[in-house]
């Protein structure tokens, strides 16, 4: 019995281990299958991707060649049109101050009185010393004509005749000089009342009453300013006005009819008023390498006052064949060489070596390097990565323009915009 069973559990064992065996192999069987179709499909899914990846969109702007006004913004100093420091002609007490500090005064206004006590008498004296002459030339021409009527009867010598001519011709020369004399003593007492010689705004004075002062001395009793107009001095850097009139010489600048300038005062606030350029200065300076321009501006209101800092925008001149690109579109190479990327008509890309003026608010002023129609990439250029040789190209929309405007796809066909674009709208990456 116990044999039997022994056999029967071995057959059972048998038995078990061989359907195990069995369900293993298939569940192994089914899961290199499974695997096996995943990898194809996977494969098959990869290459289908990849076959169908979209082209990179960009934005971009169209070319085109236009006259170009250009300007230039440079820092200036404000001064005033006239500057006169009062300095006293005769010395004296200060007996009054005449004006009001900060004050406008005309030419020939009073502002102090010196005084004039020692010089009025300086002057009564010379007065009374031409009437002196007076008489004695009066006394000395009766005697020379008495001595004329008297010498033909010989009733006096020619000696004496001769004597009072020349008395009377020494008196006549003493009676100018004394006269000469006395107008300088007026002049010096008409001194002790000083007058502003222009009209303008008075400073702070430097003396008050009781304060003695010299004829010419170095510090002036107070300044005053003539502020309307007003001058602006405007530094550019030599180098930069030989570009100037290197591009004038060449033609490619066509001089301005009127150099006018605009100011932007400190504050950033636009001056309302237009000025115009009166001349530049003959040598450079050697310290700082720059040119000193003038340039006259009207100050009617005053806002000016003379050391004030401002920004001066020149109008230097117009470009006739010349672009208009907004900044973001032009990158500068590792040897500062200013570079666009061009979009061809289907769709490759390129970079280009372009030749750039100036800035000109947010576009730089291309003189060289392209050609009307040229579409340049202003916006995504960084999707176009080592390898990526087509975009897809869509117009940004021109300045004042309907932003639907901008949805259009670049092809062959498509109309140029304007050289100045504004900001692409967010339908154009859609």
């Amino acid at each position: 019995m116990k044999s039997r069973h022994t056999t029967s559990n071995q057959m059972s064992y048998k038995s078990t281990t061989t359907w195990s065996s069995v369900l293993v192999l298939s569940t192994l069987a089914a899961s290199i299958a499974l695997t096996s179709c995943g990898k194809k499909d996977a494969a098959a899914g990869g290459a289908g991707a990849g076959g169908a990846a979209p082209l990179p969109e960009v934005t971009v702007v169209v070319a085109q060649r236009q006259p170009v006004t250009q300007y230039v913004e440079l820092a200036g100093r404000t001064a005033a049109y006239q500057l006169s420091p009062v300095i006293p002609q005769v010395g004296g007490i200060i007996q009054k101050r005449l004006f009001t500090e900060g004050s406008i005064v005309k030419a020939g206004e009073p502002l102090y009185q010196i005084d004039p006590a020692i010089l009025r008498a300086n002057f009564e004296a010379a007065q009374a010393l031409v009437q002196k002459n007076k008489t004695n030339l009066a006394t000395l021409q009766i005697t020379s004509k008495r001595y004329k009527d008297l010498i033909a009867s010989n009733a006096v010598s020619k000696l004496d005749y001769d004597n009072a001519v020349q008395a009377a011709a020494s008196a006549e020369a003493d009676l100018a000089q004394s006269q000469a004399s006395l107008r300088s003593a007026q002049i010096n007492l008409e001194y002790t009342t000083v007058r502003s010689p222009i009209t303008g705004q008075s400073g702070v004075s430097n003396v008050t009453a009781g304060a003695l002062v010299t004829a010419n001395q170095s510090t002036p009793l107070v300044t005053v300013q003539q502020m309307d107009p007003m001058y602006v001095d405007i530094s550019q850097s030599s180098a930069d006005m030989l570009k100037l009139r290197q591009q004038i010489q060449s033609g490619s600048l066509r001089k301005p009819d009127s150099a006018t300038i605009s100011l932007t005062l400190e504050d950033g606030s636009p001056y309302p008023i237009k000025g115009r350029l009166e001349f530049s200065n003959a040598s450079v300076d050697q310290a700082s390498g720059s040119v000193i321009l003038r340039a006259l501006v009207p100050n009617p209101n005053g806002l000016l006052l003379p050391g004030m800092y401002v920004k001066a925008k020149l109008n230097q001149g117009v470009a006739n064949d010349a672009f208009l690109i907004p900044q973001p579109a032009v990158s500068h190479t590792p040897k500062g060489e200013a570079s666009v990327i061009v979009v061809a008509p289907d769709g490759t890309v390129s970079p280009r070596i372009v030749q750039t003026s100036v800035t000109q608010g947010d576009k730089w002023i291309v003189t060289g390097g392209l050609q009307d129609g040229d579409r340049l990439v202003v916006e995504g250029s960084q999707k176009i990565r080592p390898g990526v040789t087509k975009v897809k190209a869509t117009v940004a929309a021109p300045e004042g323009a309907d932003a639907n405007a901008s949805n259009a796809p670049v092809n062959g066909s498509a109309k140029p915009a304007t050289a100045q674009p504004a900001k692409p709208t967010a339908s154009a990456h859609s």
